[in-house]
């Protein structure tokens, strides 16, 4: 069965196995995630469940910051009668007659040993250079050397221009990035939590999206 959930990084442990492994864990806090709507092939051209995750405060006219919500998002929340919120996402794998706007979506959805891809925003590093931002190798550090971590060659005499796709320094980080089977080592209800073993992308605090593995047995 297909599952999804939303939730926040809060950081990495460690914890031991039946077996008396130590194994490398990421704690990911989702409770509160609900149902704010379902979309249908009949009226939107296509089948979700849009989930939202973590509290907004409510409207208010004199402070426009993302701290507060819109009077567009306090009216798109107020069919499901929750609390607008920060992070919001749509999944079109889930069966969308299973869920009632308005529903709690619990961490128990999952359970240990599911295999799940995790989705979240990279870490920005700010403009870095070939060698990091690309993995490139550095030129000679003596003898005379005038190349030690420039790009080096642009491409061919002929086009008279640089290719597109070409490698060059830039904005590093700050992308989507998703990494693919990942196994569920604990689910805790009691504090909201999900263990997935190894890292996820993003900081700490960072939202991340859980679903079931597209490539994995689920």
């Amino acid at each position: 069965m297909t599952k999804g959930i939303l939730g926040k990084k809060v950081g990495m442990t460690q914890i031991f196995g039946e077996n008396g492994e130590l194994i490398p864990v990421t704690v990911i806090e989702a409770a509160g995630n609900v149902v704010l709507q379902k979309k249908t092939e009949e009226v939107d051209g296509y089948n979700a469940v849009q989930i939202g995750f973590d509290d907004k405060q409510d409207y208010k006219p004199t402070r426009r910051t993302n701290k507060y919500a819109t009077k567009a998002e306090m009216g798109h929340v107020k069919a499901s009668g929750a609390n607008p919120k920060r992070f919001v996402r749509e999944f079109r794998n889930l069966n969308v007659d299973e869920f009632d706007v308005g529903q709690e979506v619990n961490v128990d959805t999952f359970e240990a040993g599911d295999i799940v891809d995790v989705t979240g925003t990279s870490k920005g590093k700010g403009f870095q250079g070939n060698i990091k931002r690309h993995n490139q190798a550095k030129g000679p550090s003596s003898h005379g050397s005038r190349y030690h971590r420039r790009p080096g060659s642009m491409g061919m005499v002929d086009p008279s221009h640089v290719l597109k796709g070409k490698n060059l320094p830039g904005q590093m980080g700050g992308e989507r990035v998703t990494l693919q089977n990942l196994e569920v080592v604990m689910v805790d209800n009691e504090r909201g939590v999900i263990l997935v073993k190894g890292n996820v992308p993003g900081p700490k605090k960072g939202y991340v999206q859980i679903s079931s593995a597209i490539k994995g047995d689920n």
